[in-house]
């Protein structure tokens, strides 16, 4: 099953098109696409019985398939590589900070460089689907809805400024988090533990890796987190950037105005960013 959020409102993609869920269901699911989590199980039951298509389905139009959760979680250095070009040792529990909703972003758009030195950073992101504390790692997928495509842009003159790391506020600009077109649930991948994923820049490929690479794979990423809080439904955990950033190049290399950001996950979607500078005022 795949979900989007198009125009504000829910839609079911099927058959290449989509479906109003709100106007198929005859109100029985909400049109927000936030609600449907909190009624995940029920509403894929429901799914499951929908037919054609009606309406086209534009990515370009499209929000982030999970717009209004609770709590948004980043994970930080999960892959071997990327501790490396970070200059960091590999962690040996999971690096973690919080992200800010206002940052959030469908998966085709402009994003207004701040100052700074705006980076890359292509990732999984998993949405919860029902309630989870103290999971266990090997019923944790039994709690997440489904993955998408995210990038967590990064500004890296704040993450790094004063005593201590400015993860949240550095990774949350406006337009920082994009994600979609749409969230995929798990019979619909294959190996959901061995995603391709990359990105480029104007076209040049800059990363590229496999998340069966991840130092801590996302059953284990939800069990450690549900030990420590409670996940809710439709909770977002950016899970981790693969080799291949900006800030890790020698020179760094970080995006400039007009450059055009293309991000991807087998099976899951694609994410397209072009980046501009603020209005001159006045």
């Amino acid at each position: 099953m795949r979900i989007a959020n198009a125009g504000g409102r829910l839609k079911l993609l099927v058959d290449g098109g989509a479906v109003d869920v709100e106007s198929a269901s005859g109100g029985r699911f909400a049109a927000t696409p936030q609600a449907v989590y909190g009624r995940f199980s029920e509403f894929r039951q429901w799914a499951s019985t929908v037919g054609q298509a009606d309406e086209a389905f534009d990515p370009v139009s499209a929000g982030p398939p999970a717009p209004d959760p609770r709590q948004v979680f980043g994970i930080g250095l999960n892959y071997l590589d990327h501790a490396a070009e970070s200059g960091a040792p590999a962690p040996e529990v999971p690096v973690v900070f919080t992200k800010y909703v206002s940052s959030f972003a469908g998966p085709v758009g402009e994003v207004v460089l701040p100052d700074g030195s705006v980076d890359w950073e292509v990732e999984v992101v998993a949405v919860i689907g029902r309630t989870a504390r103290n999971v266990p790692r090997e019923r944790a997928w039994a709690h997440v809805a489904g993955l998408t495509v995210g990038q967590d842009l990064s500004e890296r003159v704040l993450q790094r400024r004063g005593p201590s790391p400015q993860f949240g506020l550095a990774k949350s600009h406006p337009g920082f988090s994009p994600m979609g077109p749409a969230l995929v649930t798990l019979d619909e991948i294959e190996e959901p533990d061995d995603l391709e994923l990359g990105c480029e820049v104007n076209g040049h490929p800059v990363q590229r890796a496999r998340t069966v690479d991840m130092i801590f794979p996302i059953p284990e990423l939800v069990s450690y987190l549900s030990r420590i809080v409670t996940l809710y439904a439709g909770d977002v955990i950016y899970t981790g950037t693969p080799p291949g950033v900006g800030m890790g190049r020698t020179p760094p290399v970080f995006l400039r105005e007009g450059d055009h950001l293309h991000s991807w996950i087998t099976g899951l979607g694609e994410l397209d960013q072009r980046f501009v500078r603020p209005p001159t005022p006045g």
